[in-house]
């Protein structure tokens, strides 16, 4: 493969990423008022309630979209499940295995 194709599937890869972020990081804000990047640096029992909450939302979305409400956003359901895993795997990553 040339450089130049490389470079291009390179920038167009963290440009998608980027995408993704800022995405999840607007709908998390916009929904539960929760800041992406601090949520990430969260640990403990404040990493704990920020999962609920974000549990609680997407459940608060996923009711809206079973009732066909007005408000349902497709995209910010899908950006809200994607936080979710990422910070869950995050958590995942610093829990023992062993309680």
């Amino acid at each position: 493969m040339t450089s130049i194709k490389q470079e291009s599937l390179t920038f167009r890869e963290a440009k998608r990423q980027r995408y993704e972020n800022a995405r999840q990081t607007a709908a998390l804000f916009l929904t539960g008022g929760l800041d992406l990047q601090k949520a990430q640096q969260s640990s403990g029992a404040e990493r704990i309630n920020i999962l609920r909450r974000l549990r609680r939302l997407m459940e608060r979305e996923r009711l809206k979209g079973a009732r066909n409400h007005w408000s349902y956003d497709l995209n910010r359901h899908i950006a809200l499940s994607q936080a979710l895993k990422r910070l869950a795997s995050n958590e995942a990553q610093n829990v023992p295995l062993h309680h």
